[in-house]
């Protein structure tokens, strides 16, 4: 059983374990696919973890670890490091959004029916996952254009192309973390390891 005392550090161990997740989900498990303005897009479920850490930690705690995991990510390849600080901006954003639906509206870490938990978590996920299919391409765009440099017709060009992808994970990754979620809550409780989050 977790006591209070302990809590803090095992989110924090925890935290980093997902942000381990969803470096090894987008570095490892990509589906890398180039544009026509030069630029690279992803299909990848690196999302997922961010909002499933949010699901298990807390809002903050999951945007921390989806923005810690995935920006060294894109720090680490040649083809991703200049999206670095737009990647942490934005899935900071998804663990928080999805973290405040799931945890402020709905209260999922208390004693509910299955049925209200599988709704729940389905919202949360779409409510951060939707945050970033709609913010990633507008947030691209004028990164691209005013930060980087890129003229507006090919920035343009790679924030469409962004929007369908992105589309395309949000969709997965929401499949994923409802899933997941529904089957490790039973046994995080059955052992003592499940977080009460206020």
């Amino acid at each position: 059983m977790i006591t209070e005392k302990n809590e803090k550090l095992y989110k924090i161990v925890l935290t980093a374990l997902m942000a381990a997740i969803c470096y090894v989900a987008f570095t490892f498990l990509k589906i890398p696919i180039p544009t026509f303005g030069g630029d690279m897009v992803a299909l990848h479920i690196g999302n997922a973890f961010c909002v499933l850490a949010a699901l298990l930690l807390g809002g903050g705690y999951g945007g921390l670890a989806g923005s810690l995991g995935m920006t060294i990510a894109d720090l680490l390849d040649p083809v991703y490091i200049t999206s670095a600080p737009k990647t942490f901006l934005l899935k900071l954003c998804i663990g928080l959004i999805s973290g405040f639906v799931a945890h402020k509206i709905a209260h999922i870490t208390e004693d509910h029916n299955p049925k209200y938990i599988f709704k729940w978590t389905l919202i949360a996920s779409i409510a951060g996952l939707g945050f970033n299919v709609i913010m990633d391409p507008i947030v691209g765009f004028f990164y691209k254009k005013y930060i980087l440099g890129v003229e507006a017709s090919a920035a343009a060009i790679m924030s469409t192309w962004a929007a369908g992808v992105t589309l395309i994970n949000a969709v997965a990754g929401t499949l994923v973390v409802v899933f997941v979620y529904a089957a490790i809550r039973p046994v995080l409780k059955k052992t003592g390891l499940f977080f009460h989050i206020h």
